[in-house]
């Protein structure tokens, strides 16, 4: 008998599979999509009014693309963090970027404060990258699924560096 008897397996061990409950998905999704409702309370009235007449760069997409393009990405997030978590994956900094995500919108958009929206998104690429690497190594489908969450992010990245180059 070995001098840890009595010691929990789970105490020490990463939650398995069975330990996940699929109502963490459902939480996962409730805090990306109330991620993306407060953000789209500080894009909704800006989006017409400064950012409508501010000068772009030439590949800034129709505002319409925006909706649709978040809300994928935003429910991919958070199957990415519950596949994650599935496999005993920290989540800081998943959360983290989630974090960085809501804080660009109002500074970008509400608060106009564009180069610091653009330090708040180069930050959010950064986290962003070090978080399919935290993913990719329990899960690669989890990693891989927040691939199109960091191309669109980079493009982000790019067209704020446009906008705030331009205004």
């Amino acid at each position: 008998m070995c001098c840890d008897e009595g010691v929990s397996d789970t105490a020490v061990s990463p939650p398995r599979s069975s330990d996940v409950r699929p109502w963490a998905l459902v939480g996962l999704l409730a805090a990306t999509f109330t991620v993306a409702g407060l953000g789209s309370l500080a894009t909704i009235s800006n989006v017409d009014g400064w950012y409508a007449d501010a000068d772009k760069p030439w590949f800034t997409p129709p505002s319409a693309v925006f909706g649709p393009v978040w809300t994928t990405l935003y429910a991919l997030m958070a199957v990415a963090a519950w596949l994650a978590l599935r496999r005993g994956v920290d989540l800081t900094l998943w959360w983290v970027q989630l974090a960085l995500n809501l804080a660009w919108t109002p500074v970008f958009f509400a608060a106009q404060w564009l180069w610091g929206g653009v330090a708040v998104i180069v930050a959010l690429d950064v986290v962003l990258a070090l978080t399919i690497l935290r993913f990719r190594r329990a899960s690669p489908l989890a990693a891989a699924l927040l691939l199109p969450y960091l191309a669109w992010v980079l493009f982000a990245t790019a067209l704020s560096v446009g906008v705030a180059s331009m205004n």
